[in-house]
């Protein structure tokens, strides 16, 4: 996989001295791309509601054995949940605004997603994609920063950029989400809101859940679906803009059309987690326009298929795909996109 840099006016019409935009790239795709189709939307809704009962019923009869499967199937489920909630965020979900945030606020709550804090951070990472010091998803700290670290948080960092990737999500959640002080004005009140409906659910729902069902009962029936949740929430972000030559780079030299067309990973996954999930993989198109619902994903990427041909960058899940970048895309490098913590080490002998 290769981040290339190409010569715009020679697939869309703009003057060649132009500088390529998002606004090029948006006007090739059909208008049907960002339409909004209520009956998708709400459809979307009622069988990630039964594939998420399906899941908790599966783990109630489960035998021992095929717990882990039910376990990974819940997950994935509720997964599809939040990519539910991210069109909500992103307000594709539906034309009216309180419509978005009820549902928003619903689809998040099993998870103790804060909606507004998400939202608005990850509408940041969007504005912001692959831009140095301000992308807030798995941007890779500057090797003298890490240099400058205790002994403690560099191996704290080495295990979330290495063999617990799978966390990086989880310290995401809880270190930028709960924290309405970081914001300003009405922000600050729609994420106090958000934040505050989470812990109180959650107050009230996990002593009820242990009451009834015991501690063992909460571990089984909420955390590791939970756990499985961050999995794919973790390995689903880091891929989408993360590989060996896909640079992050200083404000000064970052170029928004280039980034969410060229730093935006195309990924597949096995179907049924394709289906599962709403298809937020299909990761381009969705980094051209946050306002293409995650039913159209699939038209808009074939239709930049067409005109990028295999400039995108496109890859298959695997866990080679996995080891290679956890093994290598660690620390920022201005000339190589990433250093490893192994070649670092080895350079300043730590």
């Amino acid at each position: 996989m290769t981040a290339s840099t190409i010569q715009p006016q020679k697939l869309i019409p703009i003057s060649p001295s132009a500088t390529l935009q998002l606004k090029h790239i948006i006007k090739t795709l059909p208008r049907e791309c960002f339409q909004k189709d209520r009956r998708k939307a709400w459809t979307s809704v009622v069988i990630n509601v039964l594939m998420v009962g399906l899941g908790y019923w599966s783990i109630s009869i489960a035998p021992w054995y095929l717990l882990p499967s039910a376990w990974v199937f819940t997950g994935t489920a509720l997964t599809g949940l939040f990519v539910i909630g991210h069109d909500c965020g992103h307000r594709s979900f539906a034309n009216r605004k309180w419509v978005n945030n009820l549902v928003g606020h619903i689809t998040m709550l099993p998870l103790i997603y804060p909606f507004h804090s998400w939202r608005i951070l990850h509408n940041h990472h969007h504005r912001h994609t692959n831009k140095l010091e301000e992308d807030n998803a798995w941007q890779p700290w500057k090797q003298e920063f890490y240099a400058d670290l205790a002994s403690p948080i560099q191996w704290l960092y080495r295990r979330l950029r290495g063999r617990f990737w799978w966390l990086g999500s989880i310290a995401h959640w809880a270190l930028l989400h709960f924290d309405w002080s970081k914001f300003k004005g009405k922000q600050q009140e729609q994420v106090r809101f958000s934040v505050l409906f989470v812990i109180v659910a959650a107050a009230i729902a996990f002593p009820l859940l242990i009451a009834t069902i015991g501690i063992w009962g909460f571990v089984k029936f909420w955390l590791l679906p939970w756990l499985v949740y961050h999995f794919w929430m973790s390995t689903f972000t880091l891929i989408h803009h993360t590989a060996p030559g896909i640079p992050f780079k200083s404000p000064e030299h970052w170029n928004e059309a280039e980034s969410q067309l060229f730093g935006t990973v195309h990924c597949d996954y096995p179907r049924w987690v394709e289906f599962l999930c709403h298809d937020i993989n299909v990761h381009i198109p969705h980094h051209i326009s946050t306002a293409i619902p995650s039913y159209n994903l699939r038209m808009a990427h074939r239709r930049l298929k067409e005109i990028w041909g295999d400039k995108l960058i496109e890859c298959k899940f695997s866990w080679s795909l996995i080891k290679k970048i956890t093994n290598e895309c660690h620390l920022y490098d201005a000339n190589n996109c990433y250093r490893s913590f192994k070649d670092f080490h080895a350079a300043n002998k730590l």
